[in-house]
Order: structure tokens, then sequence, then C-alpha cells
């Protein structure tokens, strides 16, 4: 698995499960490894350690509770993120309980998912999604995107941004080549509760183009993925 997208295990004894959340989950981004059970989460580990466990509570043999607390006993301190299909609250504290550090009840929304496990990678990087950087500078083309001073530069003089614009540039930058969704910009933004439309997104990004110079038209830096979202371009694919 890739380390640069998140590296995801998920644990599930349900094959069709296992299967739509590696699909959903790679399509955005992250790399993920799938395993029916303990036994195959441990070889899991043992061949490359994951940013985020999603772990489900109700398999037969070692249970989600009882593959948590061994996982904690043993010092592994990877997030996990346990799933059940009961909506008993008693299972969420057990969970958390055992070392668990969020829940999400099935039948759940893709999207949450991939919003909990980004917000499990934040907390555990001190608040820089999927391990990127939280300070420093980033070049692409002729602009630096300074973190520290949250400013925005092309060929050495100052570009004027509002706050919300260099937030979702940073997340795009951050991203670069990767095309985020309209909700994925939401989530690793500001928030995956964050009262944002969709069309707000783009209205955002319309003015982001407009900040940097770019043509709405046939943008050069902040592509249109049609069908998906926006993109920044990587260093050196753009004239």
């Amino acid at each position: 698995m890739s380390k640069s997208g998140g590296r995801v295990i998920v644990v599930d004894d349900d094959a069709e499960m296992r299967a739509l959340i590696q699909r959903y989950l790679g399509e955005n981004g992250l790399s993920v490894r799938a395993v029916p059970d303990g036994t195959g989460l441990d070889r899991a580990i043992a061949r490359e350690p994951a940013d985020v466990i999603v772990l489900d509570l109700m398999m037969p043999g070692e249970d989600g509770l009882a593959i948590c607390r061994r996982l904690r006993a043993g010092g592994e301190e990877t997030p996990i993120l346990m799933l059940t299909a009961r909506g008993d609250p008693i299972d969420r504290v057990l969970g958390l309980e055992m070392g668990a550090d969020d829940y999400l009840a099935k039948p759940f929304l893709p999207r949450e998912l991939l919003a909990r496990i980004g917000a499990l990678t934040r907390r555990r990087g001190g608040g820089s999604p999927l391990g990127l950087p939280a300070e420093g500078q980033v070049a692409f083309g002729p602009f630096v995107l300074d973190l520290d001073r949250l400013q925005l530069t092309r060929a050495g003089l100052p570009v004027e941004l509002t706050t919300r614009e260099f937030v979702f540039l940073k997340t795009l930058v951050l991203h670069a080549g990767r095309p985020l969704s309209r909700a994925q910009l939401i989530d690793l933004a500001i928030g995956r509760d964050a009262a944002v439309t969709d069309r707000a997104v783009d209205v955002q990004i319309a003015r982001l183009r407009k900040a940097i110079g770019d043509d709405a038209d046939e943008p050069v830096w902040i592509k249109t993925v049609w069908g998906h979202g926006y993109m920044v371009v990587k260093p050196g694919e753009a004239p």
C-alpha cells in the first residue's frame, strides 16, 4: 500500500462489505487492504503499518471487541474505527472502552466513513490530513504556498486570498495530481460538519481561479475533473 494516499486496513467477515468499502475508499485516493479476520489483520500490520484500521464488531470467532482489546494490550496505537450492525449504545461504550477511537453504525453513508477516517488521521497527525505537511512551503508552478504565514506568492509577489480561499487552495495543493470531489474538499478543508453545499464549493473555486489569474474557460492550475471534482496539477505538468 502506498503511504502517499493514506493507508487503511478494513477488517470485516462479509466479503461483499469488504469489497464495497475497499472500492469506495480506493476511488477516493486511499490505499486499502481488506481482510476477513484478526489473523489477516495481524499479517497486514506486520507487512506494512496502517494509518487507520476499520474494524467490524460482529465477526465469528475473534470479534471486533476482542481484536481491539488485544491490539491495544500489545501496544498497537493505530487509530481504530469500529463498525457494527447493531444500534445498541452499549456496543459503542464497549468499543471505546476496549480502545477504539471512533464508532460508526451500519448502514452508513460511504462519505461519512471517508470523513471519519480523515478526522482520525488529522487527529493523529496534529491537524494534517493523511500525514500531509501542516507547515513550511509548497511550490506549484510560479506559486509558493506558505503554510506558516498563510500566504500565497506568485513569482515572489503576494496574491491576495481570503481565509476560505487559502484553505481550499491548501487542500488542493497538498493533494496535487489527485482529483478531489466536492465532498472531499469540504471534509478536508473545513470539516465534515460544515454547512457548505456543493454549489458553494464551485463558487469558491471560481473565486480562487480569479484570484490566482487562472482562466475560467481553460484553467491551467486548478483543473475541473468532470464527474468528480477539482485538482491542482502536479509541479511540472503545466506551463
